[in-house]
């Protein structure tokens, strides 16, 4: 269904059988999308709706390739100007890109170019003060300090609003910049164009090369006034001279349509006595997609009207879990909540084509087709925490667009890291099966389970990607083949342990023996003798002049080193300990990692190694599950510690309140889970890895109608350790909770005290899922 019947549809779902509960009320109030946009949060503060096409936002700094990591969602909260607002950005991921149609209101004397930050008047770039700005969720707002204008932000899913006042009497113009993209260089745009209609509507498209190569995005522009003049501009003229026959129009102002790699277009209309209302849609597919995609979700200029629904669609969305918290800490996850329902975003036209992996369109039949998949990031906790707080149908529109993207592939494999519909080749793994199998395993209703199983088979076995020729054939990816070799062989071997139990629950036992012996692959690369994973050569042997600490290019790994993917087998946790020897030397390790002392720029060449605690690096996910390791040694006291020690120095609600990149909502969603209490370490295994707490007072609102809440008595910096966990009045004595006790609604109880309980879940058989057994 279209994502806003998706949104109506919350209010809908059934509750028979459910215990009669109010609704939860919204974290809207609570919600500051300032959060991470200083310098290493990189999410941006403008308008959207719940997972929308439109990402509408201001950039403070777009078009210059050696600031694109640092500004890869366009703003920065220490910038001090404003170059414009364009329609398409990501939250928090660890690359850049998008940034697509730039607009910037004008007055006065016009600038073509952006100028120089540090020069004010040196281009149309404006100077503005945090105090003007207006940040909440569906909406942003900020005055232009150099000329006056007063800029207002809203969307719908397809549609970006904005809504500027102008000085009196100052002649108005909007610039159009086609040239400026994030992460740009030269020759990024491969060709653009840009057309004026006989009813004043503009269209336009480009083509450019960046992250996703040959990415096409097209979009339509109406104004809620007559334009009384135009001019498009070609700034960047072809290396090579056209020798073709020139168009109608003689000069920018009488040119109605215009093709290149470097337009402007200046759009004039007059002295205006009331605001000026700009529409812009996009589409994947084509300019006359973007005009019915405005047509249908923006009949008329009505900013104010657009604004409530925006407003109203995340009052909805936010209401799927409520928190009772200090206002610090409530503020920490609303925004949370907020960031992780912004991606993967909507990626289709609303008659349901799309552009696929194939770069042609299809037609999403009964699914909508989503996509901006961070598939390394969010299959660890974004995902996992989406099949508890989101409509069904949700995950079965993430299931479907990953399933067609197979289709659509010329590969043949599922999608690796995607942006609308576009493959990047970005990180490692094929950790599309895990939100798959995840999904099929928890029994989501709607997927179709063979053909899942088929698509996540051939991801698997396909020899020409990540050298898996070299893993199936050697059981490892050699690091004289592969220079992030190590990091390759442990993050194949998880996604084959979730083939395994897909396969094995669908009745299909070759398969999942085929895979579950892959998903041991792991040791391979485990040296037991030092007790750490190192590179290996195809002949067999480990490499030489092995250091733990060693990350980047040469080391086997990717962002990270042996530190940090030692212990990423977390489907074999109760392997890992038998081949360190025991329980305690499990223990001994994470303690030096956390322990270990900082080496002052370490790790400075490394993208993503952000919030270190010691070893651990909570900016980079394959340290994420690692505070809750302690409970698989019996020991998950000294977990609860290790998560108070990450939660109050690697979040604050702060414009630089995230330590890294929020990677498309999964630092968010792992705040999320860490305050509920509980945390899926592996995905596929059902169960939630019991820490502690961070809240008094939490209810989800379950995909079933039913509410699951959870209370934390005597929670307080004073009292930081689990004393007792009971479920629905039962109490626990096992560290992990299953994903149908959740399903089935209740209460889980904390309760918290000054000291360790030592003797809680200590048991081998209270310990969370391991495909070895403890003690072999």
């Amino acid at each position: 269904m279209p994502i806003v019947g998706i949104l109506v549809a919350l209010a809908k779902i059934s509750t028979a059988g459910a215990t009669p509960a109010p609704a939860p009320s919204s974290n809207f109030a609570d919600v500051d999308p300032m959060i991470g946009t200083g310098p290493d949060g990189h999410t941006f503060p403008g308008a959207t709706v719940p997972f929308g096409m439109v990402q509408l936002s201001p950039d403070t700094w777009i078009g210059d390739f050696h600031h694109s990591y640092s500004h890869a969602a366009g703003y920065r909260y220490e910038d001090p100007t404003i170059q414009g607002f364009s329609h398409t950005h990501f939250s928090g991921a660890g690359h850049s890109d998008l940034g697509d149609v730039l607009v910037m209101p004008l007055e006065g004397a016009v600038q073509l170019d952006p100028g120089d930050p540090d020069k004010p008047g040196s281009g149309y770039r404006s100077r503005f003060s945090h105090d003007t700005e207006h940040a909440e969720p569906g909406y942003y707002a900020v005055t232009l300090s150099d000329s006056g204008i007063r800029a207002e932000l809203t969307a719908t899913a397809r549609v970006g609003v904005h809504r500027y006042r102008f000085p009196e009497g100052k002649p108005a113009h909007l610039l159009i910049d086609l040239r400026q993209s994030i992460y740009n260089y030269p020759g990024k745009v491969l060709w653009s164009r840009l057309t004026l209609h006989p009813d004043g509507t503009i269209t336009g498209a480009r083509e450019t090369r960046g992250w996703a190569p040959a990415r096409q995005l097209y979009f339509a522009m109406r104004f809620s006034h007559t334009p009384t003049g135009h001019s498009f501009i070609d700034r960047e003229p072809e290396p090579v001279p056209y020798h073709g026959f020139k168009g109608p129009g003689d000069d920018p102002t009488d040119t109605d349509a215009i093709s290149g790699r470097g337009l402007v277009g200046v759009v004039d209309f007059g002295t205006l006595a009331a605001p000026l209302v700009v529409e812009v849609a996009l589409s994947s597919v084509s300019e006359a997609g973007a005009l019915a995609n405005l047509h249908a979700e923006v009949p008329g200029f009505d900013f104010d009207h657009v604004r409530a629904a925006a407003r109203a669609a995340w009052e909805q969305a936010l209401s799927s879990v409520q928190f009772t918290a200090p206002t610090p800490m409530r503020r920490t996850l609303a925004t949370s909540l907020y960031h992780a329902l912004l991606a993967p975003s909507l990626s289709m036209d609303t008659d349901g084509r799309y552009r696929g992996p194939d770069n042609a369109v299809h037609q999403a039949r009964g699914f909508d087709f989503v996509s901006s998949f961070s598939l390394w990031d969010t299959y660890r906790a974004e995902q996992p925490l989406m099949t508890l707080i989101q409509p069904y149908r949700r995950t079965v529109d993430v299931v479907d667009s990953l399933l067609a993207s197979r289709d659509e592939s010329p590969f043949g494999i599922l999608p690796i890291w995607q942006i609308q519909g576009q493959e990047t080749w970005c990180m490692i793994g094929y950790h599309a099966v895990p939100e798959i199998a995840d999904a099929v395993l928890k029994n989501i209703p709607g997927i179709d389970r063979d053909r899942a199983l088929a698509a996540m088979v051939a991801s698997a076995t396909y020899a020409p990607y990540g050298h898996l020729g070299d893993y199936m054939g050697l059981g490892y990816v050699p690091v004289d083949h592969d220079d992030e070799a190590v990091s390759k062989t442990m993050e194949y071997a998880f996604d084959d342990w979730t083939i395994a139990r897909t396969a094995r629950a669908m009745g299909r036992a070759a398969i999942a023996d085929t895979f579950d012996k892959r998903a041991r692959n792991w040791r391979n690369v485990f040296d037991p003798a030092i007790g750490f994973v190192r590179p290996k050569l195809a002949d067999g042997r480990f490499r030489d002049g092995f250091d733990p600490t060693r990350a980047g290019a040469g080391s086997g790994f990717t962002e990270g080193d042996s530190w940090q993917y030692s212990w990423y087998q977390p489907q074999d946790v109760g392997g890992l300990i038998g081949l360190l020897g025991d329980d305690d030397r499990l223990v001994a390790k994470l303690d030096g990692m956390f322990d270990a002392p900082i080496v002052p720029h370490q790790y400075d060449a490394v993208e993503d190694m952000a919030g270190l605690i010691g070893q651990y690096v909570h900016g980079n996910e394959p340290s994420h599950h690692l505070a809750y390791l302690y409970a698989y040694a019996g020991q998950a006291w000294r977990g609860q510690a290790r998560l108070k020690q990450i939660v109050e120095s690697q979040y604050r609600p702060a414009p630089d309140g995230l330590v890294g990149n929020d990677d498309l909502g999964q630092m968010s969603a792992w705040m999320i889970f860490t305050a509920l209490g509980f945390y899926p370490v592996a995905p596929g295994s059902n169960e939630y890895v019991i820490g502690r707490p961070f809240v008094d007072r939490a209810v989800l609102r379950l995909p079933n109608g039913k509410r699951f809440t959870v209370i934390a008595e005597g929670l307080s910096d004073a009292h930081p350790y689990v004393g007792q966990v009971t479920l629905d009045g039962v109490k626990l004595s096992r560290s992990f909770l299953r994903h149908d006790e959740i399903m089935r609604g209740g209460t889980l109880r904390f309760v918290m005290q000054a000291t360790p309980n030592k003797s809680w879940a200590t048991g081998r058989q209270d310990r969370p899922f391991s495909t070895t057994p403890y003690g072999e």
